[in-house]
């Protein structure tokens, strides 16, 4: 009988915030795979857990995975766990999750805590529709490129940062997204939390005088409809009526509905565009 894949949630800061199902599952299974044994020891003996572990990180997530699948093959339950938070968000444990898959290992996660969730719902923004970016990319190029599509992002966004890297960021952030609301959080469910809500340009003259300190989550507003609309409308306004309409005609719209589209893109009436043409 084949074992199974337990993705455990840890606690992000403060250790009671791990679940009973949780410390059962890794006082049961037979293995713990920990991105750092060294740093998850000090939890399984909080919790006198006494079962083994073996190392499983972004430097090994592939061969290790194959090998973590293999010992599942052969009927060992295996529990993954990261250093905090849910495993498989945005760590090597994605990996793992889909190479077991693909082996046909069942999967099973035990929610609990996630920085990203917390943050969010400490945020004060927008909490219906958002999108995780977590560290944004080391390469220029690729850092570069999210940033643009974060320009026009609608939904609330999600970041993760180290101290050492926050200004950078908040700078680059200021360039592509202008003064955006934004609440930092720190050291979330630890003794000295904090959510500090305020504006891109505010947060970057409070941290001139300041040293950033601890590990943050950036939770930034998304481009509100009214932009949205008045950026559109400013697009079209750099066109005449007649290349507007011809955008839309050499699509294949009929001169009709041509008009009627190009009247919602500048905010006028069908009418005012019929007399334009005239």
């Amino acid at each position: 009988m084949q074992g199974k894949l337990y993705l455990c949630a840890t606690p992000i800061g403060n250790l009671e915030d791990i679940t009973l199902r949780v410390l059962r599952t890794l006082q049961e299974v037979d293995l713990i795979a920990a991105e750092d044994t060294r740093n998850s020891i000090k939890l399984l003996n909080h919790f006198d857990i006494k079962t083994p572990m073996t190392s499983y990180h972004e430097f090994n997530k592939i061969e290790k995975a194959h090998q973590l699948v293999e010992k599942m093959q052969s009927g060992t339950n295996i529990a993954l766990i990261t250093d905090a938070g849910t495993p498989g968000i945005s760590d090597p444990g994605e990996e793992l999750v889909k190479i077991a898959y693909e082996a046909g290992i069942e999967v099973t996660s035990l929610p609990g805590a996630a920085a990203c969730i917390t943050a969010l719902t400490l945020s004060g923004l927008s909490t219906r529709r958002f999108a995780f970016e977590a560290f944004l990319p080391k390469d220029k190029k690729e850092r570069k490129r999210v940033l643009e599509e974060l320009k026009d992002e609608t939904r609330t966004i999600i970041i993760y940062e180290a101290p050492h890297h926050l200004i950078k960021t908040l700078e680059e952030l200021e360039k592509e997204l202008d003064n955006r609301k934004i609440t930092l959080c720190r050291e979330l469910t630890k003794k000295y939390e904090e959510a500090h809500r305020t504006t891109i340009h505010e947060v970057l003259d409070y941290y001139k005088d300041k040293e950033p300190r601890g590990e943050y989550v950036l939770v930034l507003e998304g481009k509100t409809k009214e932009q949205v609309e008045e950026e559109r409308k400013k697009e079209w306004e750099n066109l005449t009526l007649e290349e507007h309409m011809q955008v839309y005609e050499e699509k294949g719209v009929s001169h009709k509905e041509a008009m009627k589209l190009v009247a919602k893109d500048r905010g006028i009436s069908k009418r005012d565009v019929y007399q334009a043409l005239i």
